[in-house]
Order: C-alpha cells, then structure tokens, then sequence
C-alpha cells in the first residue's frame, strides 16, 4: 500500500465519522421519542439515510479496503462515544439529554409535548400501551433519555416502561 492509498483510507474514514457525528447531533436535534418504536416510515428514512452517506463516506472508492476503512473509522468513533457516554457526565447529558416529564398527576405537560416533540395523542397513546386507559389516570408520564416510555400510577406504585421492541432471531432462546 503507497501513501496515496493511506491517505485516501485516512479520508474516507474522517469523512465517515463526520457522518456518525451528523447523524447523531440530527438524532439529537429531531428528537429521542423517534427511537423507542420504529414505524414503516421510521424504517424507510433510516435506510434511505444510510443509502444517501454511503457515497459521502467512501465517494468514488467501493473497493473492500475502502469499506473496511469506513467501517474501522466508524467502530472507533462508537467506541470512543461510549467510553465518553460512560465516563463523563457532561459529554452524557449533551449526547443524550435528559428525560422529560410528559405528564404529572393526570395532566399532561405542555412544555414536556413540546420539548419532545410530541403530541397529546401520542402521549394518550403511549399510556394506553402501559395498560391505562387515559393520562388522567397515570400518575407521571416520562420519556426517558433511550426514548422508552415510563409511566407511573396508582399512586407511584405501579410503574411500567415501555421497552424498545427487539427482533427475535430464530436461534435465540
């Protein structure tokens, strides 16, 4: 390998964690509640991102170093923000936020709904599948950082979240 190709690996991986960083400050930015669930949609746009990087990532070059290259700037970069998720509070806070109270004793929070993006039906929709039949019954309604969902009632002694739903493989037990 001559220094040109090193250079070019260099780039591609530099380009490939500008895009993780992008992607995750967008994330961000559009709001966590989008990460609990994944609809049809949510699917189609996350596929068609990752189709329209692809070629900011590796241009011109779709040979299989050039790949490796995007994927090892990529696994670093995730590694690194982990370590950084883990261990420094700040960093933390500004990657992933911090929950917000959607609704408290039966009445929901305007500023949470606007906050996080959404609307009373979705949060009236997200109760229903903790079980309870309106948010005049849950005690504290909250997203969570991960975009689950955790409700509170009968006075704070029932607590269920809404876990994010995870493909079961055929070989899993």
């Amino acid at each position: 390998m001559n220094m040109a190709d090193l250079v070019n690996y260099l780039i591609i991986i530099a380009k490939s964690v500008t895009v993780y960083v992008f992607i995750i400050v967008a994330i961000r930015l559009f709001g966590k509640k989008e990460l609990a669930q994944l609809s049809v949609i949510d699917l189609v746009f996350i596929l068609l991102i990752s189709n329209s990087v692809q070629n900011a990532m590796v241009g011109p070059d779709n040979s299989l170093l050039g790949g490796i290259a995007a994927a090892l700037g990529l696994f670093i970069c995730n590694y690194i923000f982990k370590f950084l998720l883990r261990d420094s509070k700040k960093f933390n806070h500004l990657i992933q936020g911090e929950k917000i109270i959607l609704a408290v004793g039966g009445n929901i929070q305007a500023e949470g709904l606007k906050k996080a993006l959404m609307s009373e039906e979705e949060v009236e929709m997200a109760v229903r599948e903790h079980g309870i039949n309106s948010v005049k019954e849950a005690d504290l309604v909250i997203l969570e950082v991960d975009g689950n969902i955790t409700v509170l009632s009968k006075d704070y002694t029932h607590k269920t979240v809404k876990r994010r739903k995870k493909p079961q493989l055929a070989h899993n037990p």
